[in-house]
């Protein structure tokens, strides 16, 4: 396995960036994963990295990035956050990541039976974990019923990559520049799949 170079980071377009990361998750569902060299990514991308996506996530212990889509050193940025919200910070390094680095896909993966979509339907309140729970909840008027953990947490994506557009005008112009491309998923905690959508 190649590591990710910036001739062929420019290669890959969003659309290939998608695939490579579903192809990736299968790779880990099936326990195929691809032998990789690791010191030598060490190395290789000692002086630069060319990752080809970004991901943020949940810092749910069982969603590491790098280990569900099966990719290696200086493959993807991981941005983690509970409940992956969207704040000034995310929105700061979303904007490196693009139009720095050159990432080709910004990906909001929520999980099932997330704990902060949990609290925020539970109205939990606690220091300032109440207002990252209050983040969530901007997503529950999109909701046909904010009881359904399943539907706030795929409603909580949507909300986050509404927030990337509507936050940064940077990643607003790079995807109707056709340059990035934002996309939404869900990992089940009990199969290890994703499942992709817009």
């Amino acid at each position: 396995m190649r590591t990710l170079t910036k001739e062929l980071q420019q290669k890959i377009s969003p659309e290939m960036a998608v695939e490579l990361l579903i192809e990736g998750n299968k790779r880990f569902v099936k326990n195929l994963k691809i032998n990789r060299n690791l010191l030598q990514q060490v190395n290789e991308t000692s002086e630069s990295q060319h990752p080809f996506a970004l991901v943020i996530s949940c810092m749910d212990s069982r969603t590491s990035t790098e280990l569900i889509f099966d990719q290696g050193l200086g493959e993807v940025f991981s941005v983690r956050i509970a409940g992956n919200v969207i704040n000034e910070d995310i929105l700061g390094s979303s904007e490196f990541a693009c139009q720095v680095v050159g990432v080709k896909i910004v990906v909001v993966l929520g999980h099932t039976g997330c704990g902060a979509v949990k609290g925020a339907m539970a109205n939990v309140e606690l220091g300032h974990l109440t207002q990252l729970t209050n983040k969530i909840k901007n997503c529950f008027p999109n909701c046909q019923d904010h009881t359904d953990i399943n539907e706030v947490t795929r409603s909580n994506v949507l909300q986050g990559i509404s927030d990337l557009r509507n936050k940064s005008e940077i990643l607003r112009s790079l995807e109707s520049e056709g340059k990035i491309k934002f996309i939404g998923g869900i990992y089940d905690i009990n199969s290890g799949l994703v499942e992709f959508f817009i």
